[in-house]
């Protein structure tokens, strides 16, 4: 077992892959009006985020899958090698459908990084002890969530809007130096046969169903052509792949993982509050922009206490998760906080004081900082160790959905509340904002009611690769 400061630099080797992946989801928001004006293509601009998004809702199963077959540590080094080369290409783009295409290769990178990190750590860490170091795990991807808009205002207002994707470069070389160095454990190298159909499947369908999300009611109207074939793609391909899961030798997702019902409840959690997270990042700055008159960079530094609570509340969450050895009550009193949250921001009206606005924030990071973590600790204390890679990719790909599904969908909500002519005043944002956050709000309680169903599972006092894991009689242990 790895154990002491050896414990603490291969963290920190796994975590700033995970910075990476997810700092780069949001670090293009401040910077597309100035791609736009360099390189063109303003009606396919929102491809250069949705691009990221598709690409690693694509490679997580995959990633973990792959993980789990040849061995997490050299998933890793391919994973920061793809998306080395993809912030590489970005960086050098000279149209707009270049980069849309390098965002791709970029997210299908950035799609192994998250969940490799976190598969890795619970690799190596005792599950008992597993909720502090995914509280500390917790904080990071909060943190570096709300950095993002903030990294790519600095680079295109100091530098270039090529520099968001350059200044990967060094620190995905130190990632791979620390990890390389520091980390050695063994892989259980089983028999496999990786179900590449089902993979094209998933991917198609998610794609198929970003795709809707990003494009209905703004690009295209809900009533088109081109929606409805791509709300049959998501049905037929959905169904495909259920089908395909239940033959395949060895399917991609296997579906004995949705029989235990703590999966079923921390996908469910995963996806509530990574919908949720996403809603108060992206839209509250457009309060704090449109209504309350603040900058565009002022209102992500304004994200703090959203930030700070996020992280406080996983860091809190998994120091007394390891203490009491229960985790329950954390994502309860998450999905309460959560729902209280938006809420609240539903209150805002032309008149509120910012600090106000910022307070409820800081309920809604709290909410999800509670949720998110513990639930992922959950997961990967009930699985057993074949499947932890995909378990923990699973639900990490319900997070991620949450973001890239949810986020146009309140979009959509807040343009009907915007005239279509006329000037677009502060009481108006005010107006059309409000039943933005109320719109989350049954989600907030769905998330509730999963909690509910959520039941206490034993800790295991011992890592994955422990004297049980070395000797298991039906697989050969390899050292990476």
């Amino acid at each position: 077992m790895i154990t002491g400061r050896r414990l603490l630099v291969v963290f920190v080797g796994l975590q700033l892959g995970m910075i990476l992946s997810t700092i780069d989801g949001t670090i293009v928001a401040t910077a597309l009006p100035s791609i736009a004006r360099d390189i063109g293509g303003v009606s396919r601009i929102s491809w250069v985020v949705t691009a990221y998004f598709v690409g690693q809702v694509a490679s997580l199963p995959l990633m973990g899958k792959l993980g789990d077959l040849y061995g997490r540590k050299r998933l890793f080094y391919v994973a920061v090698i793809v998306f080395t080369i993809g912030s590489m290409l970005c960086g050098i783009a000279r149209s707009i459908d270049q980069l849309i295409a390098f965002r791709a290769l970029q997210g299908i990178g950035a799609g192994g990084l998250g969940t490799l990190a976190m598969a890795i750590v619970a690799d190596i860490v005792p599950a008992r002890q597993l909720g502090r170091w995914l509280g500390y795990q917790g904080a990071i991807f909060a943190v570096s969530s709300i950095l993002g808009p903030l990294a790519g205002g600095i680079f295109v207002d100091q530098l270039s809007w090529r520099w968001a994707f350059y200044f990967n470069v060094p620190i995905a070389v130190v990632a791979l130096i620390v990890v390389g160095v520091t980390l050695d454990v063994p892989y259980q190298r089983i028999p496999h046969a990786i179900d590449y159909a089902g993979a094209a499947l998933l991917t198609g369908g998610l794609v198929c169903l970003v795709a809707v999300t990003s494009f209905g009611g703004v690009d295209l109207s809900w009533t088109s052509p081109a929606i409805a074939l791509l709300v049959l793609g998501v049905l037929a391909l959905g169904v495909l792949f259920v089908w395909r899961q239940r033959v395949a030798p060895e399917p991609i997702v296997p579906l004995r993982l949705f029989a235990d019902p703590v999966v079923r409840v921390v996908n469910a959690l995963n996806l509530t509050s990574g919908l949720l997270l996403f809603c108060g990042i992206f839209f509250l700055p457009v309060y704090l922009q449109e209504v309350s008159g603040v900058s565009a960079l002022t209102s992500g530094l304004l994200l703090a206490p959203t930030m700070f609570g996020a992280a406080f509340g996983t860091l809190v969450a998994g120091r007394r998760v390891e203490r009491a050895g229960r985790y329950r009550a954390w994502p309860i009193a998450g999905s309460v906080l959560m729902t209280l949250g938006v809420l609240l921001l539903g209150t805002l009206g032309e008149g509120t004081p910012p600090a106000l606005a910022l307070a409820y924030g800081g309920v809604l990071g709290l909410g999800v900082g509670f949720v998110m973590q513990t639930s992922l600790l959950a997961i990967q204390n009930t699985v057993e160790h074949r499947d932890l890679g995909i378990a923990t990719s699973t639900a990490l790909l319900c997070r991620i959905l949450g973001g890239a599904v949810g986020t146009p969908i309140f979009g959509a909500v807040l343009n009907a509340g915007l005239p279509d002519h006329g000037p677009r005043t502060a009481a108006v944002f005010a107006d059309a904002l409000q039943p933005v956050f109320l719109a989350a709000v049954p989600i907030g309680v769905l998330s509730i009611l999963a909690a509910l169903r959520l039941r206490d599972r034993p800790l295991r006092e011992h890592a994955h690769f422990g004297p049980d894991t070395i000797a298991a009689p039906a697989a050969v242990l390899v050292e990476e």
